[in-house]
């Protein structure tokens, strides 16, 4: 991603990614939409992680009606396309569970 935006890595993690002890994870700005999401789609569509493919589909967005209206409130993309069968929607899901979408093992 970070030659993707012809950034170093030192910017790119420095300006999005924050890491735990074990991981790096991209950070999300508080209560908005993701720092790469632009009114004509992802900017960073060709590299992003897989936070960002499974995304409308997180776990935490599929149990809870609530969060899924608040998601939809920023992205464009839920609600419109054609319908994903909801045993797509749960498998997509389900395979996130316990594996910190868009976490990567740091160095």
């Amino acid at each position: 991603m970070a030659a993707f935006l012809r950034l170093s890595v030192a910017a790119f993690e420095s300006k999005y990614v924050y890491r735990t002890r074990h991981l790096l994870r991209l950070r999300k700005p508080r209560g908005s939409q993701c720092h790469f999401l632009r009114e004509r789609g992802c900017a960073i569509h060709p590299v992003k992680p897989v936070q960002c493919a499974a995304f409308p589909f997180w776990p935490e967005l599929v149990a809870s009606r609530s969060a899924w209206n608040q998601a939809a409130a920023y992205c464009p993309g839920i609600g419109s396309g054609p319908p994903v069968p909801a045993e797509t929607v749960h498998r997509i899901a389900a395979g996130m569970r316990g594996n910190y979408p868009g976490m990567y093992e740091a160095d």
